[in-house]
C-alpha cells in the first residue's frame, strides 16, 4: 500500500489540512490464502465485535475478495462528494459493479443522501477517519479512538444506521491498537494492493494503465471521489470495468 494523495482540500472540513506525497510499499499476493504481506504492522488474529452476537472480525488487515482467485475489489475513497461520487455511482451501476466507500466522517455527516444512495444500491461502507491524517500511527490511541469511532458514528447516522464493515487508515498508517479497535467494533481493516494514482490527476490514460499493470499485486484497486475534480477518475472506471469483466475477474467486497 501507499501514503497516498495530497490533500490540504480537508483543510476546509476538518481542522487539520493534510499534504502528502505517495511512496510504494509492497503489494500483497492475490488469494485469500496467500502467504504474508508487508504492512506497516504485522497481520493480528480475530477480535469480536462489541455486540456478542456478532461474528467475529479478523484486525489482519484485508486484501483479498470474497470472489476467490478471480475476484477484484473496487474501493472508492475520501468521499461522499456532491458531483463526484453521483457520478461514480452511475457508472457503478451501468457496469453491474459494487463497491466499498470509505468515507470521511465530516462528509458523511454533511452528505446523508449520498451515504443513503451507496446503501441503497448495493455497496459497502467503511470508516476513512474524521481528518484523514496520515501521521495517525504517530499519534495517541486516545486520538486514534476518536478518528476511528467518531468517524464510524458519523457514518452510520448519516447511514440511517447501516454500520461500515470496513476500516481503512488514511495512507495505510494502521497500528496493532487502531487494527484492533476496529475489528472489536466491527470494522475488518482494509488495505490496498493496486493504487490507481488518480489521486494525482495524471490523465484518464495514465490512471488506466497504471491499474492494467498493478493488477497482478492483487485484488483490491483504490480510487478516489473526493479531493477535487474526479473526472479522471469518472473516465477511467468507464474503461476499466469494462476490461476487467473482459479479463475474466467478477466484482466482489473484501473478505471480512
Amino acid at each position: 500500500m501507499a501514503r497516498h494523495g495530497g490533500r490540504g482540500w480537508y483543510g476546509q472540513v476538518v481542522a487539520a489540512a493534510l499534504g502528502v506525497t505517495a511512496v510504494t510499499v509492497a503489494a500483497s499476493l492475490w488469494t485469500a490464502q496467500a502467504g504474508p504481506v508487508k504492512e506497516r504492522v504485522q497481520a493480528g488474529t480475530p477480535v469480536h465485535h462489541s455486540d456478542p452476537k456478532a461474528a467475529p472480525v479478523s484486525m489482519a488487515i484485508a486484501h483479498a475478495s470474497d470472489r476467490g482467485a478471480r475476484g477484484v475489489n473496487i474501493t472508492i475513497d475520501d468521499g461522499p462528494d456532491p458531483v463526484w461520487t453521483p457520478e461514480v455511482l452511475q457508472v457503478l451501476k451501468a457496469y453491474g459493479v459494487k463497491a466499498t466507500f470509505c468515507m470521511i466522517g465530516p462528509q458523511a455527516k454533511a452528505h446523508p443522501d449520498l451515504v443513503r444512495a451507496v446503501v441503497a444500491a448495493g455497496h459497502r461502507l467503511c470508516d476513512h477517519t474524521v481528518s484523514h491524517d496520515v501521521t495517525m500511527d504517530t499519534k495517541s490511541e486516545a486520538y486514534q479512538s476518536q478518528q476511528i469511532l467518531d468517524a464510524e458514528q458519523m457514518i452510520t447516522e448519516a447511514s440511517g444506521g447501516v454500520r461500515p464493515l470496513y476500516y481503512r487508515a488514511p495512507g495505510g498508517a494502521f497500528t496493532p491498537y487502531s487494527r484492533k479497535l476496529a475489528a472489536s467494533h466491527g470494522m475488518r481493516p482494509l488495505g490496498w494492493n493496486v493504487d490507481s494514482k488518480d489521486f494525482e490527476r495524471p490523465g484518464t490514460a495514465a490512471i488506466v494503465t497504471t491499474v492494467k499493470e498493478e493488477m497482478p499485486n492483487g485484488p483490491t484497486i483504490l480510487f478516489h471521489d473526493a479531493g477535487g475534480d474526479r473526472s479522471e477518475t469518472v473516465a477511467a472506471l468507464r474503461e476499466v470495468l469494462p476490461w476487467l469483466k473482459e479479463q475474466g475477474y467478477s466484482f466482489g467486497f473484501p473478505v471480512r
